[in-house]
């Protein structure tokens, strides 16, 4: 197996605080790997290392297998960074798609490549190369500040939720270009997003990360306050629709994390009868995907405010007869729930 990044014991920390603490985390060349978690976790800091835009204050760091001591101008053009809200140069479409080319001293087929690149994130160039920047709508900004990051095909692709706060059919184009990449010149993909459902669907691997640590490299529910007391030494948190999650423990504060694995929802056509468990809640299947090859099924359930996804087998699945669309009752253990 071949990584593009090797990390080990990594931290990096501002003003005297530890924001990023990772003890390990390897990414396959040519795969894509999403990275979620609430904001403030260490996110972004993570980004930054592997775009070298900043060194770590410790820790070892090996791209394409060779150690990363000091950081040039080379080894930025093979990592490129798209953040949530980039800016275009105040220039028309064609010259920002173009810049990154002409910084490199490329000269040949440059109207071929830009072109290229807008097909490739959905606009025609007959329309859109002459534009200038304020000629265009957030999503088509968004797609053409990544278009100039795939017209240069780095070896690293690295996103900041590139589909947030764009319309939804942006957002769609963004996610199949992003793909598109590793397909067609097999760039790694490192992607930030909130949106759980498309980054569970598009990536290879999945880590979530709190406090700056990775917590875990298998799907998680994240499930965001606030919380607030129970009477018997719970806590609660209310959605929407008049539904309540119920956890035990005690989290650190009001807005804490709760984290709930996906095998420790059970899914169900009815309420259950008599059951030990303290939530039941109602939902409708918005997605299913096939895991670990196949053996076992990812069902995402949406509930009002929440997202929540549970793993069951393809009996289960043959038994329960569920389609995207299907009205079904989620059952956990209010000490199922653990926090962050």
């Amino acid at each position: 197996m071949t990584y593009i990044y090797e990390l080990e014991n990594i931290t990096q920390s501002y003003a005297g605080r530890t924001v990023l603490e990772v003890s390990e985390l390897k990414i396959e060349r040519g795969s894509i790997l999403g990275i979620t978690g609430p904001n403030g976790c260490g996110k972004s800091t993570l980004l930054r290392i592997l775009a070298f835009l900043e060194r770590p204050r410790s820790g070892r760091l090996l791209f394409k297998s060779i150690p990363v001591h000091d950081i040039n101008e080379q080894l930025r053009r093979e990592a490129t960074l798209l953040l949530q809200e980039t800016r275009l140069l105040k220039r028309t479409v064609f010259e920002n798609v173009v810049y990154g080319l002409k910084a490199r001293a490329i000269k040949e087929g440059l109207t071929r490549k830009v072109h290229s690149a807008l097909e490739m994130v959905g606009l025609d160039p007959e329309d859109f190369a002459g534009r200038h920047w304020f000629q265009l709508s957030g999503g088509e900004s968004q797609r053409v500040a990544l278009a100039s990051r795939l017209v240069l095909r780095p070896e690293v692709l690295i996103l900041d939720e590139p589909t947030a706060s764009i319309d939804a059919n942006s957002a769609r184009i963004i996610a199949r270009a992003i793909v598109d990449a590793r397909e067609k010149f097999g760039a790694s993909i490192v992607l930030v997003s909130h949106d759980i459902e498309w980054s569970y669907s598009a990536a290879d691997e999945v880590i979530s990360m709190f406090s700056g640590k990775i917590r875990s490299k298998n799907i998680e529910n994240i499930i965001q306050g606030p919380w607030e007391e129970g009477n018997d030494g719970t806590v609660l948190r209310y959605l929407e629709d008049g539904q309540i999650i119920t956890a035990a423990g005690k989290p650190g504060n009001e807005y804490s994390m709760g984290l709930l694995d996906p095998g420790d929802i059970i899914l169900s056509l009815d309420y259950p009868g008599n059951s030990s468990a303290r939530n039941t809640l109602r939902g409708t299947v918005t997605r299913m995907n096939l895991e670990d090859e196949g053996r076992s099924i990812l069902v995402t359930v949406n509930i009002q405010d929440t997202v929540l996804t549970s793993r069951i087998t393809k009996g289960s699945l043959s038994r329960l007869g569920i389609v995207p669309g299907s009205t079904v009752i989620l059952v956990f253990k209010s000490n199922s729930i653990r926090w962050a």
